[in-house]
């Protein structure tokens, strides 16, 4: 086996949640409590970073500007994002294409889709939904790309895991933070946090909408995976009856389920 080199990044105190038990295989791998510190790991074999933070600040020391390559000007530097500081987060999020959600894994479910997989399905459904009134579904399509993003670092925590809603709310700001500094601050970086924390409290017609689609994302998953394994899955059904906000979820979910229950009066049949 081979020796993984490590690196740490500064974690704050404050936005490190307390340690439970039921996530322990989650702070062994990614967060050392006793230094407060994040670790990150390069596989020499491959140098593939799967949590990352450039230690390179000065590879970057040309910006483009309307002129063409330049000195970078102080007032613009927060607000620009670096070729370094794009790569190091686009490396770190390489995690949620790697990563299999894990209720499907808990289900018995051979090569389960990851983390990236169940999000791009997400933005599809924002990009071909029905017009609302006043709805912006390009921010629909944005919400859905990030709504699941700090799971890069915190894995996908799960109801089975035992963590309550708050804690795990906190973990997932402390890692987002962190992502955010990976990418450099500055607009971009305020743009991922402002759409997550909107997803995160449902707080608009479009954090409503993507609410639903993670749930008509799920069941729908759920269906073919019945469909390929064999396999019943009304677990995922049943925690999600009743829990679309919009009609546009509730007329998706609907389908689904019709769907399924034609299947399974066939099966029986």
């Amino acid at each position: 086996m081979s020796k993984m080199a490590a690196k740490s990044t500064t974690f704050s105190a404050s936005s490190l949640p307390p340690q439970n038990s039921s996530l322990q295989p989650y702070y062994n791998n990614y967060f050392n409590l006793d230094s407060l510190k994040i670790k990150t790991f390069v596989d020499p074999l491959s140098q593939r970073l799967t949590l990352a933070r450039s230690h390179s600040p000065n590879s970057d020391s040309v910006m483009m500007g309307s002129n063409g390559p330049g000195p970078k000007s102080p007032e613009v530097e927060n607000d620009t994002v670096t070729s370094s500081s794009a790569i190091d987060f686009l490396t770190l999020c390489q995690s949620l294409k790697i990563t299999k959600r894990k209720g499907w894994i808990n289900h018995g479910i051979k090569g389960p889709e990851s983390i990236a997989d169940h999000m791009y399905r997400m933005a599809l459904m924002a990009l071909i939904a029905v017009d609302i009134p006043g709805l912006n579904r390009e921010r629909c399509v944005k919400i859905a790309i990030v709504h699941d993003i700090a799971e890069a670092i915190v894995g996908d925590i799960t109801p089975s895991d035992g963590v309550p809603k708050v804690e795990k709310s906190r973990m997932e700001q402390a890692a987002l933070n962190e992502m955010c500094k990976v990418l450099g601050g500055g607009m971009r970086a305020e743009e991922i946090k402002e759409l997550w924390a909107e997803y995160e409290n449902n707080s608009s017609l479009e954090a409503n909408l993507v609410k639903d689609f993670d749930k008509v994302e799920m069941i729908l998953q759920a269906l073919e995976y019945e469909t390929e394994h064999g396999k019943v899955l009304d677990e995922f059904f049943l925690s999600t009856a009743g829990k679309f906000q919009t009609d546009l979820g509730k007329s998706w979910a609907a389908e689904i389920i019709s769907r399924r229950n034609s299947r399974l009066g066939n099966k029986l049949n």
